[in-house]
């Protein structure tokens, strides 16, 4: 395990953005496997509370997942060369298993500030599904639409997240 903290922000930024880019080049079940193996090693290198983490994890995936599904029905978000998408697929479930890593370690400052979530979140969001669709992982079908709907659902899920790591895992906090 990695003892200095910097060290382990810099670890979790780098899995964080290896993790991201395999998905969003790569996107399918290949790529969540190793980015489950990219968690294992965050898990191992990195974190310091690994169960609370592992739950928090899980839990966001979940409303991560949820909200992923809910853009994909309502036609604000689409994968290329499908038609329907009925639940938010694995590589992007993946990635936000990789992400939620970040709130306890590299993103933790990000918290700090009582406004910075609420303007960084609608455009970072936003913007690394817009990236996606740039490189072909996704289409964004609705345009401005779907980037507005994109930017609405990281504004209230990003505080949200950090709400939920504050109250039921507070281990966490650094």
């Amino acid at each position: 395990m990695t003892t200095s903290r910097t060290a382990r922000n810099i670890l979790n930024f780098i899995i964080f953005q290896v993790g991201w880019f395999i998905c969003v080049l790569q996107p399918g079940l290949t790529s969540a496997g190793v980015v489950a193996l990219l968690l294992a090693a965050h898990f191992v290198l990195v974190s310091q509370r690994r169960y609370p983490e592992l739950q928090f994890i899980g839990f966001g995936v979940v409303l991560g997942g949820l909200l992923d599904t809910l853009w994909f029905r309502t036609g604000l978000l689409a994968i290329p060369g499908q038609d329907i998408v009925q639940l938010a697929p694995p590589w992007l479930v993946a990635i936000w298993a990789v992400f939620l890593s970040t709130l306890c370690h590299s993103l933790d400052w990000v918290g700090r500030v009582r406004w910075l979530p609420f303007t960084l979140a609608p455009v970072a969001g936003p913007f690394a599904y817009w990236a996606a669709s740039e490189l072909g992982a996704v289409t964004l079908p609705e345009g401005l639409l779907s980037i507005a709907a994109l930017a609405v659902g990281w504004l209230v899920l990003f505080p949200l997240l950090l709400f939920i790591r504050r109250s039921l895992y507070p281990e966490l906090e650094t």
